[in-house]
């Protein structure tokens, strides 16, 4: 089994400073080894708060923003500017308040239609890293979240996207949302170097409760990097169950 920390939080402030300091720490060493930090965001409201905080000057300035690639481990099937959009959030709680360089931003192309921007992102995956066939890339950090149903990325229970063991990304049709969402595969998001999962509010509870004590099969559960650490930032009421 592999082993992860439970980083328990007094609020969402506290979270996102504290997974701002993994991100920092992530960062520099991944800078050090390989000149480049590459990680995959999440949407979602807990994320926005750690973006809003790696913005704010306890960390802009300490983090070598033109060495770090911006990845996206699921997106929604809207247009980029569209309010539901991943991106967009990322856009605006953080990127257009950093120096981020644009050729260092590498978004998926929702506007090419579900299934032809899974394609076109697994082509860039494979280009950026430079993976042989058959292998996966390996990212510095991936963030992710977890729905009170226990999906994370775009990966939800009973999906046929759990069992895909070959491709990078999938368009995955979410029954319960009737809609396509494009997500990184388990295989992906257990390749990585690290993997924080952030997760704030007392909705959250019950299934961080199944997740990290009960052993439910949820998709969630089934992330667990194969050389690499794993990481629950967790605010108290998240945490209330455990």
């Amino acid at each position: 089994m592999t082993q992860y920390e439970e980083i328990v939080c007094a609020d969402i402030a506290d979270l996102a400073r504290k997974a701002g300091l993994e991100w920092m720490r992530a960062a520099d060493e991944a800078i050090a080894r390989a000149g480049r930090f590459a990680v995959a965001l999440s949407g979602g409201n807990t994320p926005r708060a750690l973006y809003a905080a790696l913005a704010a000057d306890e960390f802009r300035s300490r983090i070598a923003w033109d060495r770090v690639h911006f990845f996206w481990g699921d997106e929604r099937s809207v247009p980029a500017d569209h309010s539901d959009s991943n991106y967009r959030m990322a856009c605006e709680a953080l990127l257009a308040r950093v120096p981020a360089p644009q050729a260092n931003i590498h978004r998926i192309e929702t506007e090419r239609g579900p299934e032809k921007a899974a394609a076109a992102y697994e082509a860039a995956l494979g280009d950026f890293f430079a993976s042989p066939p058959g292998t996966f890339p390996r990212f510095d950090l991936i963030l992710l979240g977890i729905g009170e149903e226990g999906h994370t990325a775009s990966l939800f229970p009973g999906s046929a996207a759990l069992a895909e063991r070959e491709r990078l990304v999938i368009a995955a049709y979410v029954e319960k949302l009737k809609t396509y969402r494009i997500t990184f595969t388990l295989p992906v998001l257990n390749s990585a170097a690290e993997v924080a999962f952030l997760v704030a509010g007392k909705a959250k509870a019950g299934v961080v409760k199944q997740t990290l004590r009960d052993g439910a099969d949820l998709p969630a559960a089934r992330v667990a990097p194969t050389n690499g650490r794993l990481s629950w930032f967790l605010d108290k009421e998240a945490a209330a169950h455990l």
